[in-house]
């Protein structure tokens, strides 16, 4: 079965405590439940242009709510804490006649998108 990335990364988590970990390059996000930490990662990259260097996950079970006079259920849901490289380095290789070329770094050092930003 094939995904998107917009099927696996549900929306940005903003709260005080992420916020927080942002300047350590570390972003928050709600994700499928079925997604596994490698199809975190690809969809994080593809999406935003950042290089990963760690996921973590942690599933969350539904709190127990009351309405009257039935009880129900919240939906259950999976938290990614995604760390991104912070710093950019530029890559050198030699060209013609044994200059050194300069290449810029490929990958976005933070997350502008979602209100993510320093």
């Amino acid at each position: 079965m094939n995904r998107t990335p917009q099927d696996i990364i549900i929306k940005p988590i903003l709260t005080e405590k992420s916020s927080a970990g942002i300047e350590a390059g570390q972003y928050t996000f709600e994700v499928d439940r079925a997604a596994t930490k490698t199809e975190i990662k690809a969809a994080v990259e593809k999406l935003f242009n950042v290089k990963v260097l760690s996921v973590n996950t942690s599933n969350f079970e539904g709190k127990m709510k009351r309405q009257r006079y039935s009880l129900g259920r919240t939906p259950s849901w999976k938290k990614a804490v995604v760390t991104i490289a912070t710093e950019a380095k530029d890559s050198s290789f030699l060209g013609k006649g044994g200059k050194t070329t300069k290449l810029p770094a490929k990958y976005k050092t933070s997350i502008e998108e979602f209100g993510f930003g320093q």
